[in-house]
């Protein structure tokens, strides 16, 4: 089957590799559309970060070259022996992360934040960049008729965007800003729409982004014509209550901090690939908070249960649709130059 392997750093390679078997306690899917993700473009272009280059991951025990894609659905074609959850002909997206089980935060129940952490699609295990992958019994979910297979490759993004709503402070009737309305920032801000958000409040430089943002509630601010933390202050009297970094890019992180009012909360949401320097009297003077969260953890359910009432849409999310055998030049470094685009979705075929 063809699958897209990661070999290093801008070297990802099209390639023909065996197809995998639905070994005990494994589900065997026929992958529908995959999504690239902001963490195969770090991969591609800066990795590597969460595949492991040299040593075997400590769960999967595979090294590079790994298959690619963590942001998939599908449909289940054969399921190995002891597998209860769903059976051949479901319709299937995956929950990726992969945890040791054993671990302070794994016994906590808080199994994104293992110390062995890992993601299918990046430590190993196969990828949804491939015709067909197996995943583990407990990561599969399955979803109804009514959600498509094009909307459920954007629920492992929408987990990552309402688990950053979830551990927030955010109460309903709050106001909130939203730093970035790039694919994670979008999903965001339907998060905090679904989440009972008075206003909320898009800082975004991107005409194509800013109107996609606009498209979903949001009230946009341009960096570019406002002072966005003047001006967030005047216009939510004294600041937001809870805002959201969501670009990575170290000097948003402190117009994010300084967009919240007395006692409110920067949540950082992004993976950021350089230092970004706060000064803590920003946090103490006003008392605020700040937090961060990785991934997401038992939220697959209630996102799949928001898409069925229409929240997370792909038709106002997608904004390319391509081939398996595009997926570098019309994917990849298509994401690189085109800042206008969103979410592009490979077909596996």
């Amino acid at each position: 089957m063809k699958a897209l392997r990661w070999h290093g750093p801008k070297d990802l390679r099209l390639e023909t590799i065996e197809e995998p078997k639905a070994l005990p306690g494994k589900v065997k899917i026929k992958v529908e559309w995959c999504g690239i993700c902001g963490s195969d473009l770090h991969e591609y272009t800066a990795g590597p970060i969460f595949i492991p280059a040299s040593d075997p991951h400590p769960i999967t025990g595979e090294v590079a070259p790994v298959v690619m894609g963590h942001e998939f659905s599908g449909r289940v074609v054969e399921t190995g022996e002891g597998v209860t959850r769903v059976q051949a002909g479901d319709r299937v997206v995956v929950e990726p992360i992969y945890a040791c089980g054993k671990c302070e935060a794994c016994r906590k129940g808080k199994y994104n934040l293992c110390e062995k952490m890992g993601f299918l699609g990046l430590a190993g295990g196969g990828g949804g960049f491939s015709e067909y992958v197996t995943a583990e019994d407990y990561m599969v979910h399955k979803i109804p008729d009514s959600i498509s297979y094009e909307q459920g490759a954007l629920v492992e993004p929408s987990a990552v965007a309402l688990h950053a709503v979830r551990q927030s402070k955010l109460k309903v009737g709050d106001k909130a800003a939203v730093f970035g309305a790039g694919p994670i920032g979008l999903l965001v801000i339907e998060a905090l729409k679904a989440s009972g958000a008075a206003e909320i409040y898009a800082v975004e430089l991107s005409p194509e982004r800013k109107a996609k943002a606009a498209e979903l509630g949001a009230i946009v601010l341009d960096p570019k014509e406002f002072d966005v933390v003047a001006e967030l202050h005047a216009r939510t009297n004294g600041g937001v209550d809870v805002a959201y970094e969501v670009t990575g890019v170290p000097p948003v992180l402190t117009q994010a901090l300084e967009s919240t009012n007395i006692g409110g909360e920067l949540m950082i949401v992004s993976i950021f690939e350089t230092e970004a320097p706060i000064m803590p009297n920003r946090i103490v003077m006003k008392e605020r908070t700040v937090n961060g969260i990785i991934g997401y953890r038992d939220v697959f359910p209630a996102v799949i249960s928001l898409m069925d009432q229409g929240y997370f849409p792909a038709d106002k999310l997608v904004t390319k649709r391509i081939g398996l055998d595009e997926v570098l030049s019309e994917g990849f470094e298509t994401l690189l130059k085109e800042k206008n685009q969103v979410k592009i979705l490979v077909k596996a075929e």
